[in-house]
């Protein structure tokens, strides 16, 4: 497989497909791209003729990592993805598709070089503003939880933890991530937020939102807030698992339409 070396982290992707213009997909927290293909989030697939670039986050899958939790907030995360799009569509703009900590990394991404993206996805958007703080203070927990009692401890809180009901039928994995790093990786999620929306409203890049109903870690007024903020976007939510089987041709159909744009 290519890999990234970024010196503190080596970072490894894939790239498949054709020779059109280049998607980039990053996952979610604890996730890694071989996880999101199991949970039939591998939401590219249905594109034909892109370059599909897939990558694990430094920390996660394949990726390696330090122990510096500032590493693994969303804004370093974003400063990966923007070094990977130099080496793999230095000189045209992506079309970028993030779930959850990747929809984080995607918006932090856009507003800091908002022309590296002719367009977004932005799918599961997670607690963010206000919301967030007991977001964080739930993943500085686990963090502990996992420095004292091991990654068996964090498990079995998953265990307990209710889905929400489009993941009804999808069996719990284990986290990407080492159990010498996850510590690390959550205390970096805690101190992560979604840019204030006064910035996120200067994004114009054409963007798609998915998200899914009943789920406080990802819950809808994230992604009405974004909806009602960015000046060209629009919004779908899953309620069962037959809505999320309906996302890779909706995302195929956003790009489509962006490319056709005059």
């Amino acid at each position: 497989m290519p890999f990234l070396d970024l010196g503190n982290a080596v970072i490894d992707y894939e790239v498949t497909g054709g020779k059109g213009p280049v998607v980039v997909q990053l996952h979610g927290l604890t996730s890694c791209r071989a996880r999101d293909t199991a949970l039939g989030l591998d939401l590219g697939r249905a594109l034909r003729g892109h370059r599909i670039v897939r990558y694990d986050a430094r920390g996660h899958g394949f990726s390696s990592g330090d122990l510096d939790p500032h590493s693994y907030t969303w804004q370093a995360l974003a400063s990966d993805l923007l070094a990977l799009l130099d080496v793999l569509s230095p000189d045209r703009p992506v079309h970028g598709i993030g779930t959850s900590m990747g929809c984080g990394t995607l918006l932090h991404a856009a507003v800091r070089v908002p022309d590296r993206f002719a367009s977004l996805t932005l799918v599961t958007p997670p607690t963010a503003w206000e919301t967030r703080k007991a977001k964080s203070e739930a993943y500085r927990h686990n963090a502990d939880l996992v420095s004292q009692g091991g990654i068996e401890a964090f498990l079995e809180l998953g265990n307990n933890t209710p889905e929400p009901p489009v993941l009804a039928d999808v069996p719990l994995a284990k986290p990407s991530v080492t159990e010498c790093l996850l510590p690390s990786v959550l205390r970096g999620a805690a101190d992560s937020n979604l840019p204030p929306l006064l910035t996120v409203a200067q994004i114009t890049a054409p963007t798609l939102i998915l998200a899914w109903a009943d789920d406080p870690a990802h819950p809808l007024r994230t992604a009405e807030a974004l909806h009602q903020t960015m000046p060209d976007s629009r919004r779908v939510i899953a309620r069962t698992p037959y809505g999320i089987m309906a996302w890779p041709a909706l995302f195929a159909d956003h790009v489509s339409s962006v490319e056709s744009r005059p």
